[in-house]
């Protein structure tokens, strides 16, 4: 299997506490293997398995109380 990553832009991240609720709540996702967040930025890297759900991973995050939106930027 080969690795995916899907990027986010999350809104509403302020503190580090709030990075670790988002890290915590991508984490306890299924077939998820990773995840880096930039508070600076914004963004969000997930890496996972090639059948990663990107709804799951969204719905997560949400579920933390934190609005999401795909990143297309570079």
């Amino acid at each position: 299997m080969g690795d995916r990553v899907l990027r986010l832009k999350v809104s509403g991240m302020t503190c580090d506490g709030c990075r670790r609720a988002v890290m915590s709540a991508v984490l306890s996702v299924p077939k998820v293997r990773g995840v880096e967040v930039r508070l600076e930025t914004g963004s969000v890297w997930v890496t996972g398995d090639d059948s990663l759900d990107d709804a799951v991973v969204t719905a997560a995050i949400e579920d933390a109380g934190f609005a999401v939106a795909p990143d297309f930027g570079a």
